[in-house]
């Protein structure tokens, strides 16, 4: 199995979510409180330092508002 932290897929998907929450006008914070999460857990994503899981990739596009097979599109062009 290939590391997935660093990996193009993983900073292509870091990038989609980051463009998509400015995109909407939201701060970390918005995010973080609608996840009923830390900011820091949003910065954590946002800066690459955390593996997105599926179901957490479902829960950010649904409070930040993007199409999840939109980000799965983008992953698949940025290649491995």
């Amino acid at each position: 199995m290939s590391r997935v932290i660093g990996s193009a897929r993983h900073e292509a998907l870091r990038a989609f979510i980051v463009e998509k929450r400015l995109k909407a006008g939201l701060r970390q914070v918005d995010v973080a409180k609608r996840l009923k999460r830390y900011q820091s857990y949003v910065t954590h994503i946002e800066t690459g330092q955390k593996e997105i899981g599926f179901l957490e990739l479902l829960d950010l596009a649904e409070v930040i508002g993007f199409d999840p097979q939109e980000a799965i599109r983008a992953l698949k062009r940025a290649g491995k």
